[in-house]
């Protein structure tokens, strides 16, 4: 009977601390721990840095500050767009989350979870100057998409892991709605690296000859300044669709 009840509370504990959602501490031994927009000692020696605190939107703001971000919410230690009222067909408080501080030559590290047919992104190196609209003007992309829901599904480098509009996933291997994918962006001295779910799913290098003639075949060709910001903002994409990220972190390379 002992036994059974010290599993049972084992039990309660994991599940509340689950539930609370700001930090999850699980440990099977002195040397494995999963956190929750925390950092691990290890970690912390390789330089990492988080970007989200679970608690808050801090060190982010909405592009350009055109609007006060209300659609964004910290729900459960996740960081979430709710699709909620409209005015004038425009969500209120919408827009894309930037990062408060530029990067360069950088590791990041992001989860996200898409909704059912679902559409967002992870845009990088972006400027923030008033002559560019939004931050894909100058930004490239890491697609965030329900791959079998969202109509952009269908076309060729628009899938979830792709670079948007330029490089497709070597092999893919994305979640589907309502799971939690892991992205991450490597950039040094404009080699770019893009991982999914721990898989190594585009390599490329900006500013290349070959970059060149895929920008010029993209959507991004009227945009002079695309992918030519050496120092930018990281952005998580409002697509106008529900989208949750967490454990956002970044070290430098």
């Amino acid at each position: 009977m002992k036994k059974i009840l010290t599993i049972a509370s084992f039990c309660f504990l994991f599940t509340f601390s689950a539930l609370a959602g700001n930090v999850l501490s699980f440990s099977t031994s002195s040397d494995t721990t999963i956190l929750l927009n925390q950092l691990s000692k290890a970690e912390k020696a390789q330089g990492w840095k988080l970007l989200f605190d679970g608690k808050s939107t801090k060190g982010w703001h909405i592009y350009q500050n055109k609007s006060d971000g209300s659609a964004w919410k910290v729900v459960n230690g996740e960081l979430t767009f709710v699709a909620g009222e409209k005015v004038n067909g425009k969500i209120v408080g919408s827009g894309d989350m930037v990062s408060d501080s530029t990067y360069e030559n950088y590791h990041f590290s992001v989860e996200w979870k898409v909704s059912e047919k679902g559409n967002s992104g992870i845009i990088f190196n972006a400027s923030e100057d008033a002559k560019y609209e939004y931050a894909f003007h100058t930004g490239p992309e890491m697609q965030v998409l329900d791959n079998d829901g969202h109509s952009d599904g269908k076309l060729y480098r628009h899938r979830a892991g792709d670079l948007y509009d330029l490089v497709a996933v070597a092999k893919e291997n994305a979640k589907g709605p309502g799971e939690w994918n892991k992205a991450e962006i490597m950039l040094k001295n404009r080699k770019l690296d893009l991982y999914l779910n721990g898989l190594h799913v585009v390599s490329t290098v900006m500013g290349s000859p070959e970059w060149d003639k895929m920008v010029a075949k993209s959507k991004f060709k009227s945009m002079p300044d695309f992918g030519k910001i050496i120092k930018g903002h990281l952005v998580l994409q409002d697509h106008g669709n529900p989208i949750w990220f967490r454990n956002i972190k970044i070290r430098k390379l």
